[in-house]
This record gives C-alpha cells, sequence and structure tokens, in this order.
C-alpha cells in the first residue's frame, strides 16, 4: 500500500512510535502531519530508548522525515532533538524536511498557554501540557500566525515578527503573566533562520511527487482520535483533527491518497491530565497497570489514569475513520490479571449507550457495561509468531476484534521494535 495512516486510537499514549517505527521499515518517506511537541513518540531499540516529539518516528529506520504543514512547530525543540540525535550517531538532516507552511510557536505562546489554562474555572481546565500548542494553533486560525515561509523571508519577518511578539506581550499582561523580553525572543526566533533554510521546503509539491511516483509513505498522527477537537471528548482535547480526518488539511495530499488506515491501541485505556475515562480503575487494577505499563506522560511526566479497554469509544473512532485494522499494544501487561474487562457499552441513569455520545456530562456520568474475558498467565516477551500466542491471550486479542468491529493486524508482546507479531486470520 503506497500511502498508509497511523493513528492514536483512544486517549494517546498508546504506542504510535513504536508501530510507525516498525512499519518504517519497508517505508520511503513517514510524515508528521498534525500535533506538535506536546506529543512524545517512544521507540525502544535494545538498551536505547528515543522519545521524539517532533521528529518523525521512521527516520530511525532511514526513511525521509517530513514535518507537513498541520504541524504546529517549535523550531527551539526540534533543533534540540535533531542535535540530540546526531550526538547518537543518527546523520538526521539530510533525510528531514519542514513544511514552509508550518506554523511556528513563538516564544510568547508557551506561557500564554500555561496562563490561560490557569485562567478557567478549574472544573474546566484542560491542564495543558503548557506548550503552546493551542495558542499557536488558535492565532493560526485568527489571521495571527507566522509560518516558516515568513520566517524565511527577511522582508516579512521584519515586518510581522517584533507586532506578533508585541501582541502576545499585551496578552500576557492583561492575564497578569509576565512578558517575554522583546530583544530575547527576537533572538532565538532570529536563531532559527540558519536551522530552518536548508530544512524548509513545499512539502505539499514533494509529497504529492512522491506518491505519484509510488514511493511508500506512513502517514503519523500525534495526540489521538478521543482527543480529536471536532470528535474527541471536548473540550478536553487537543487542537487539531487527529485522524484521517487531518491528513488532507495537514499534507495537501488528496483525500482519496491514503490506501490503508491502522488505528494504535493500547490492550487496556490510559489517559493524562482533565477529562473524562469511562472505564478509569481507581483501585488495585488500576495502580498495577500503570506500574507495569510505566504510564507516565512522555513530556510532562505525569501519571496516567488507566482503566479496561473502552470497545464503544473503539468503535466510534473505527467507523469515523474508515478504519482497515488495529495495532494493538501492551497486551503483555496484562499478564496474571483474571478476569479481562471489555466495555462494551454504556450506562447512564438506567438508560444503555451503545454510540459515542458528545455530551460531557453524560461521559462523566457513565457506568460501564463489561464483557468478561478470562485472563492469561502466560509471558509473552519471547514470542515472535501468532501461533505461539497463549490460547488465553489470543481469545482476549480476538474478543476485542469482534467488539470493535476491526481485525487486529499488528500485535505489540514488548516494548521493543523485535516484539511486534505482524497478525494473520487465524
Amino acid at each position: 500500500m503506497p500511502v498508509t495512516c497511523v493513528f492514536g486510537g483512544q486517549w494517546g499514549d498508546e504506542g504510535k512510535g513504536k508501530v510507525v517505527d516498525f512499519l518504517a521499515k519497508d517505508a520511503d518517506i513517514v510524515v508528521r502531519y498534525q500535533g506538535g511537541s506536546n506529543a512524545g513518540h517512544t521507540i525502544v531499540l535494545g538498551e536505547e530508548r528515543f522519545a521524539l516529539r517532533l521528529t518523525p518516528s521512521g527516520v530511525l529506520q532511514g526513511a525521509m522525515g517530513v514535518i507537513a504543514n498541520g504541524v504546529i512547530l517549535d523550531p527551539s525543540v526540534l533543533r534540540a532533538e535533531v542535535e540530540h540525535l546526531e550526538a547518537r550517531g543518527y546523520d538526521v538532516r539530510p533525510r528531514l524536511r519542514v513544511s514552509d507552511r508550518a506554523h511556528l510557536v513563538l516564544p510568547f505562546h508557551p506561557p500564554l498557554d500555561r496562563a490561560l489554562d490557569a485562567s478557567r474555572n478549574a472544573t474546566w481546565r484542560n491542564q495543558s501540557t503548557g506548550r503552546g500548542i493551542s495558542t499557536c494553533m488558535g492565532d493560526k486560525h485568527l489571521y495571527e500566525g507566522f509560518r516558516v515561509a515568513d520566517l524565511l523571508s527577511d522582508r516579512v519577518r521584519k515586518e510581522r515578527l517584533l507586532y506578533l511578539l508585541e501582541r502576545g506581550n499585551a496578552r500576557l499582561r492583561a492575564l497578569g503573566a509576565e512578558e517575554v523580553d522583546l530583544a530575547s525572543a527576537t533572538a532565538e526566533v532570529e536563531s532559527w533562520v540558519e536551522f530552518l533554510r536548508p530544512l524548509s521546503c513545499d512539502t505539499v509539491k514533494f509529497l504529492r511527487e512522491a506518491r505519484a511516483a509510488g514511493r511508500e509513505i506512513v502517514l503519523e498522527g500525534a495526540q489521538a482520535a478521543l482527543l480529536d477537537v471536532d470528535f474527541g471528548t471536548y473540550p478536553f482535547v487537543s487542537t487539531s483533527n487527529c485522524g484521517v480526518g487531518g491528513i488532507s488539511a495537514g499534507t495537501g495530499l488528496p483525500v482519496r491518497s491514503v490506501d490503508k488506515v491502522i488505528t494504535v491501541a493500547k490492550a487496556y485505556v490510559t489517559r493524562v491530565g482533565a477529562g473524562p475515562l469511562p472505564t478509569r480503575e481507581p483501585g488495585p487494577v488500576g495502580e498495577l497497570l500503570r506500574d507495569r505499563g510505566k504510564e507516565y506522560g512522555t513530556v510532562t511526566g505525569r501519571p496516567r489514569d488507566c482503566g479496561w479497554f473502552d470497545a464503544l469509544a473503539m468503535r466510534h473512532v473505527c467507523a469515523l475513520n474508515g478504519v482497515d485494522g488495529v495495532a494493538l499494544t501492551k497486551i503483555d501487561v496484562l499478564q496474571g490479571i483474571d478476569p479481562l474487562r471489555i466495555c462494551i457499552a454504556y450506562e447512564v441513569d438506567g438508560r444503555r449507550l451503545e454510540e459515542f455520545p458528545a455530551d460531557i456530562d453524560l461521559l462523566r456520568r457513565a457506568k460501564p457495561v463489561y464483557r468478561d474475558v478470562p485472563g492469561f498467565t502466560e509471558p509473552l516477551s519471547g514470542i515472535r509468531t501468532p501461533e505461539r500466542l497463549p490460547r488465553r491471550a489470543a481469545a482476549y486479542v480476538d474478543a476485542l476484534a469482534t467488539e470493535i468491529g476491526a481485525p487486529v493486524v499488528l500485535l505489540s508482546v514488548g516494548p521493543e521494535r523485535t516484539e511486534t507479531l505482524t497478525m494473520g486470520a487465524r
């Protein structure tokens, strides 16, 4: 399949980086098409661990990495990440392209992000990562954004930069927050020019030509579908369309260009920050999942809430995005837990819900209706073919596939690249 889309199907942290890295062994190009440095994609290679926030995950496999126009780009974060990878032996720059249409996080965006979140009523506070993604995205839609092309144009940079920095300070001042130093902020932005100029290009044209030439392309989503600004648990969401809906606007590729859609899901669920999680387990099971799964935010370090697999929510995601298959991760974390529970519906005020609701109050009050499946006791880390899966582990995978209405096409049985099974019909 020349163009494959991979995105998270839950509330983030599903293991997208590992799945994209696995698929990138056969890919020519890996494209980040939305999100920003608030997303951390983790890849484990032996004793080495890589946490990529902006660099497309496929660069560790030798693929070309493209940061497309839908990404909210913090050049200081990207530069530090590239330099870190180079120090570890990965020559990234020759294989990295950055869209000249991508919008830039300016120095006032992160403190403004934090100040806005702190100003909200505690009940409705989004617990933002504070990376400036939402404020930058807001400015993009208010016609006050600053793109890579603007940065690299001496005339536009001189006309717009100081104006935008002063406008940012006025907003910080109105919120009672500390303003950014204009001289330091200007110098920081000016330092991006030398870094980004050799990387910048018209990625729309680049990707269009690559697709026409039949090159293998993997589209890498950030965040996850249940954090989608339109179809997630609004207002506790990200600022972009995180599934296939974000592809055309985020890359310039036509809607019909995607040949295969894979969503990534954990064998249980997690969520970090505010917002409802209907299957959350606050007791020993939740603590066990967090401890075994090392469920702490890649970018923030915050502990994640953990709970049972929510098939109702995944059905919503699969239907919206026309999913062809699911990459299921972290099933090894469930070893020894019995029974394993799958949420197949919600109950609110005695009424059964089988469709994912838009009403945030319903989600907060929803009680999960569970289907129980026997757990498995055997370790999975040494398994390399689906045929060797323990019977009960395989039965759990099959039960999930049945409840969400999509096949499991990849199964991760451990954190390393090699601990990934390609699933066939069984």
